[in-house]
């Protein structure tokens, strides 16, 4: 079992730190390690028996799964800034594995649509498919880059205090593109009527939990956009991203500890001062960071007091917890290569029309699903077979609504009982079913296979509603200048992907921005540190590991 971070003990906890981090996500791991090597003392504490939040990997029956990290993009560019933040962070130790030409296959309705590397690629596929929406694909690459490029102004302001955050957000409109804050179909039936092609453009909704009709465009922009270039998987498996993280923060005398649940945040005088743990125990700091999330850090963790004096349930009103999701763990006798799994994603859809899927299935769980995303991980990591000879995993995806769950919400993990396990069965099923209609080879190979859901989400990440996203990534979620990494409480901050956005990379960005917010005026010394870092000697800087043939 692979764990990362040193299990808590109040005895092993020092009286005082510069600064305590609520969670081990990527973007508090980020934060952590960047104040880390400006030299504070950071505690980092994780309720999980693991550090790094949906980064990590489970063993179970002799595979391992990763429960979060499915895909980078622009890792494999050695000074794109995020790689560049990967490699400050890590101090160079994480290494990334390029995926297959074709990093996305949309299926709709039996029709495949290869995405691959390169947006004129990208462009020139889809023109091939679509003849006649030559400029409309054009337009939308275009967009797209626009956008996405649009992103460093759109979120300025979070590096900003609160004050000038909202001065900034006065011109902030006239620098960006009037397309961030519109819905994804908004934004295409301007650009064409064509229904499938709007379809195959938004294939890869499931990146960040919304229908086209819901989600904003700068969401799917930046996915979009993060991808043109491939997609990339961590050498090792996903737990290789806190693992080398962790050191950093030890280096400056800090520490993540693991079962270490915090009960709620201290405050005196409309300050933070520390954190109360579950088991009773005090630890104090000058700052507190929250990476549990908006809902958990300002409806949970926050005494009663202070969230009536900050209106939290009125704020609370305005964004909504994202998708929920079921997930099946499959492990397969037989090698990657033996068994012809691909360094590419599937996304499979009944039919081009999203909206209608989604509201078809979560009305009725015998409609088909709306949407199914396989995963072959153990395809990706060209480090898997040293560990795991002569065995595959695959993971495949959908959407699961919470209220469905809802009836078990108060029982115990693995102890549900016989309607749950039941229930279970069925969708497992289900997800096998759409496994094998793409993979037929693998039927005959399974060896194990479980089922993840919603409650599971929540009973190990703590997210309510068993949310997989953070805040929804609706035009709503973005007007709210509330959700900043500077909170009205003095020296308590935000951080992770209800910061910036969804994924890996926009949680990784609220790290890096509540790290700034934090140093205020003096926060020209994390971008000298992110400009000038260098890799230990005899490190390489470029280290990618090629594609295996």
């Amino acid at each position: 079992m692979k764990r990362v971070g040193r299990r808590y003990r109040p005895q092993r906890v020092d009286e005082h730190y510069d600064v305590i981090v609520i969670g081990s996500g990527i973007g508090g791991l980020a934060n952590a390690a960047l104040l880390s090597r400006l030299g504070r003392r950071v505690c980092v504490l994780e309720q999980h028996y693991t550090a790094g939040g949906f980064t990590h990997t489970y063993e179970r029956n002799g595979y391992e799964w990763d429960v979060g990290v499915h895909y980078i993009g622009e890792v494999h560019k050695p000074y794109s800034p995020l790689r560049r933040i990967f490699d400050v962070i890590s101090d160079g130790q994480l290494q990334w594995a390029q995926m297959d030409d074709t990093y996305d296959r949309i299926i709709i309705g039996g029709e495949r649509y290869d995405f691959r590397v390169g947006r004129e690629q990208f462009a020139e596929d889809l023109k091939a498919r679509f003849p006649e929406e030559a400029d409309a694909i054009d337009r939308y690459v275009d967009l797209v880059v626009r956008v996405a490029g649009s992103m460093r102004n759109f979120f300025t302001g979070q590096a900003l205090s609160p004050g000038m955050n909202w001065l900034y957000r006065l011109i902030r409109d006239q620098r960006v593109p009037k397309e961030c804050t519109m819905t994804v179909r908004e934004v295409l039936e301007s650009l064409t009527q064509n229904q499938q092609l709007i379809g195959v453009l938004t294939g890869q909704w499931g990146d960040y939990g919304m229908p086209p009709a819901e989600a904003t465009f700068l969401m799917h922009a930046s996915v979009a956009k993060h991808y043109f270039s491939g997609g990339c998987y961590p050498v090792g498996g996903s737990w290789k991203i806190a693992d080398t993280i962790v050191p950093v923060i030890r280096a400056s005398g800090g520490e993540v500890f693991t079962y270490a649940e915090v009960a709620e945040i201290l405050v005196e005088k409309g300050a933070a001062t520390g954190v109360r743990m579950a088991d009773g125990h005090v630890i104090h700091a000058g700052r507190v960071v929250s990476s549990a999330g908006a809902r958990n850090t300002f409806e949970k963790l926050l005494p009663e007091a202070e969230r009536g004096r900050l209106g939290v349930s009125d704020k609370m009103q305005s964004v909504r917890p994202s998708a929920s999701h079921i997930c099946l763990y499959a492990g397969f006798k037989g090698t990657a290569e033996e068994l012809g799994l691909p360094r590419t994603n599937l996304w499979v859809y009944p039919s081009a029309e999203h909206e209608q899927n989604l509201a078809r299935f979560e009305a009725d769980q015998n409609q088909p699903l709306p949407l199914v995303y396989i995963s072959f991980p153990s395809a990706k990591d060209p480090d898997w077979i040293n560990h795991y000879p002569d065995k595959s995993t695959v993971e495949v995806i959908s959407l699961g609504p919470y209220a469905w769950f809802e009836q078990w919400r108060e029982t115990t993990w693995n102890q549900r009982g016989d309607d749950y396990d039941s229930f279970k069965t069925q969708l497992s099923d289900r997800l096998l079913e759409a496994l094998f209609e793409q993979m037929p080879q693998l039927r005959d190979a399974l060896d194990y296979f479980e089922l993840s859901t919603p409650l599971s989400t929540e009973w190990f990440n703590f997210y309510d509603q068993g949310e997989i996203y953070g805040l929804d990534h609706d035009p709503e979620r973005f007007r709210q200048r509330w959700l900043h990494p500077v909170t009205p409480v003095k020296n308590l901050y935000l951080t992770g992907q209800d910061v910036v956005t969804a994924g890996v990379g926009g949680a990784l960005m609220g790290g890096v921005l509540t790290t700034g917010a934090m140093l205020g005026l003096q926060q020209r010394k994390l971008w000298q540190l992110l400009k000038d870092w260098q890799p230990p000697a005899g490190d390489d800087p470029h280290r990618l590991q090629s594609k295996p043939a």
